[in-house]
């Protein structure tokens, strides 16, 4: 197994482990899973470098990093559900309506390609960016407030992104930087991929 299936296998690990802590521990587990968050994200970045220097960024390994993905900030939600009952609730309809955005993403890709989506869009990875400020937020200090209302308001936009380059692709394809650029594919316009928008 290569160094990057090792640190997306990592990751995965990390999610049972985050939620694990944070209902064990509680308040004690705060400090501890803002350092296993950290981990996964140095996991996430390096993952996609190492990869493209060994050359092996296939199809199959975008896939696999992009559920990974899903399931460790799932688990980090969790976490933080159980740490700030109370400032999640505040927050129900936008993290419902955020949840129910992940899942529209899935459904339409599925019923259009037969396979998740994988866009890895520049959008979405600004969002991946706020999600962790607002988790770190929740996690490290005990506040919501516009952290994560960005995180939700960004999300839904970035998920509206991915939606319309599922709509727009005329098949399935991985790391498509935005909705623009699947609009090129549509047209049999080739597009240039940044190797930074491809981590």
């Amino acid at each position: 197994m290569k160094i990057p299936h090792l640190l997306i296998l990592f990751r995965l690990l990390l999610a049972p482990l985050i939620i694990f802590f944070a209902y064990q521990l509680g308040d004690a587990s705060r400090i501890l899973i803002l350092i296993l968050m950290f981990l996964g994200l140095i996991s996430d970045i390096f993952d996609g470098i190492i990869a493209r220097k060994q050359q092996i960024s296939t199809v199959g390994l975008r896939r696999m990093d992009s559920q990974v993905d899903m399931v460790f900030w799932l688990a980090i939600g969790v976490s933080c559900f159980i740490l700030n009952p109370e400032l999640m609730k505040m927050h129900k309809a936008g993290i419902i309506a955020l949840l129910g955005m992940e899942a529209l993403c899935y459904l339409i890709s599925f019923i259009r390609f037969g396979k998740e989506t994988c866009t890895h869009a520049f959008l979405s990875k600004i969002w991946g960016i706020i999600l962790f400020i607002a988790c770190v937020s929740l996690i490290g200090f005990e506040y919501a407030g516009l952290p994560m209302q960005l995180m939700i308001y960004w999300g839904i936009f970035s998920q509206l992104d991915v939606i319309l380059i599922v709509l727009l692709l005329p098949q399935w394809q991985n790391d498509i930087p935005s909705s623009y650029h699947a609009r090129l594919i549509r047209k049999g316009i080739p597009i240039k991929k940044h190797k930074l928008l491809n981590g």
